[in-house]
């Protein structure tokens, strides 16, 4: 084991490599999906632009056509969120989200569920869905009003598709330049694949000294750190959600390397995961609103000073320069305009101008000049 310091500059070289974001990959868009982990998408059109700062030469045809083949869905996951997974992930993962899901409903509505039964409400709402007919999320709760007329429509609507009962957002909701509204089915229906039994709350459970590991969250461990090492446990924690992980952690102890960040916090990694030297030149990157470049952590300090650690939270899009957060973007229908947060060198500002123009012509034209 090691103690080595790794500085910010080395966290933050460390993050764009492993998020792609150092140099754009060649990987095929599914690939990259699953490497990052999927993709936050509350904002259906985020992803795109996500991608488009990492994958060489990216088509976002493609992207649409993985929704539609149902290679890849939109649901909500982790902390929450809508989050664009592959399907694979989306099988393995949500049902370990699921006891985190429902705390989280219960935990923002508990005033309007106070006469609710949540498993009633599970059930009803499964026997709802089952059907096979897609709807909307105002759909399923005037439904389930009738059986609790005094509760929201809209809260059960909520509550159902996006905790209890494990669902999908469908296309055309997250393809390329689609306004279409969400309209849901349950997972399992749209894959054609049994829903996998809901992991059960480990961290809330007490020991009995015979629980055993589970293999997949050893391996969610990995995967977060392949796309988001070097990182603390508070980080992997910030990414998923999830509370119920230190065994599994425990258990990659031998394989793993360890570290100390510039506040003295562990950090851990995979010993062959890239760590570039902290000097490597990082280009200008535009992130989507919400990318887990920056959200995939507790501390964001190796990306984002804390002055506008916010912006990471209030959907505001922004511009890495020199790897680190130093502008803001928008952009309407015409070309996108930055609002830098501190004063850039000429050769900075010729680079960031040059990055947004491409992007213009990727958000107009769905051409890719990258």
């Amino acid at each position: 084991m090691t103690t080595a310091i790794l500085d910010r500059r080395a966290l933050n070289r460390a993050t764009l490599a492993r998020q792609l974001l150092l140099h754009r990959t060649g990987t095929a868009v599914l690939d990259t999906v699953a490497h990052l982990g999927g993709l936050q998408a509350q904002e259906p059109g985020e992803p795109f632009i996500g991608l488009w700062s990492r994958v060489g030469g990216f088509a976002p045809a493609e992207l649409s056509r993985l929704l539609e083949d149902r290679a890849v869905v939109r649901m909500h996951l982790m902390r929450r969120t809508v989050h664009l997974v592959t399907a694979d992930d989306a099988v393995a993962w949500r049902p370990r989200h699921q006891s985190l899901l429902r705390q989280k409903a219960l935990g923002v509505y508990r005033a309007d569920l106070a006469a609710v039964d949540l498993d009633e409400l599970t059930a009803r709402a499964q026997d709802l869905m089952a059907d096979g007919q897609p709807r909307s999320l105002g759909e399923v709760g005037r439904a389930l009003a009738e059986h609790w007329p005094s509760t929201r429509p809209r809260v059960l609507g909520e509550v159902a598709v996006a905790a209890l009962v494990p669902s999908v957002q469908l296309p055309p909701r997250g393809t390329w330049r689609s306004s279409a509204g969400a309209r849901y089915l349950p997972l399992s229906t749209w894959l054609n694949h049994p829903a996998p039994p809901p992991k059960a709350d480990q961290a809330a459970a007490p020991s009995t000294g015979a629980d055993q590991l589970d293999a997949g969250d050893v391996e969610l461990v990995r995967r977060y750190l392949r796309a988001f090492g070097p990182a603390a446990s508070a980080d992997l924690r910030a990414w998923c959600g999830l509370a119920g992980l230190p065994k599994a952690v425990a258990a990659l102890q031998d394989e793993l390397v360890t570290f100390r960040d510039d506040r003295g916090r562990l950090l851990l990694d995979l010993p062959d995961a890239p760590r570039p030297d902290p000097e490597t030149p990082a280009p200008v990157r535009f992130l989507p609103a919400f990318d887990n470049a920056i959200l995939g952590y507790h501390d964001r300090t190796r990306i984002i000073d804390d002055e506008h650690r916010n912006l990471s939270v209030a959907g505001i899009r922004v511009v890495l320069i020199d790897g680190r957060v130093a502008a803001t973007w928008s952009t309407s229908t015409g070309p996108v305009v930055v609002t830098p947060l501190r004063p850039l060198t000429r050769p900075e500002q010729s680079e960031v101008t040059d990055e947004a123009s491409r992007l213009t012509t990727f958000l107009t034209t769905g051409n890719d000049r990258n």
